[in-house]
């Protein structure tokens, strides 16, 4: 069972940093970076459920122009 499991979660690494690469890619293309995007290293430990995703911090600047982005 434990090897199902650690399949399953290493699927789920590969999906997130997937997710990840999209995500800047797209936040790049208007024109917003967040320097701590990327895969939060506590919820990689765990087997289940799948990694979160780390947003991280960014300026107000940043903040806002995400903002109008998603409006």
């Amino acid at each position: 069972m434990k090897s199902v499991e650690s399949r399953h979660s290493a699927h789920c690494v590969e999906e997130a940093e997937e997710t990840v690469k999209e995500l800047r890619s797209a936040l790049l293309m208007a024109g917003i970076t967040l320097p701590s995007l990327g895969l939060d290293p506590v919820s990689l430990a765990r087997e289940a459920p799948c990694p979160l995703v780390e947003l991280g911090r960014c300026s107000v600047e940043t903040a806002q122009r995400l903002a109008a982005v998603l409006r």
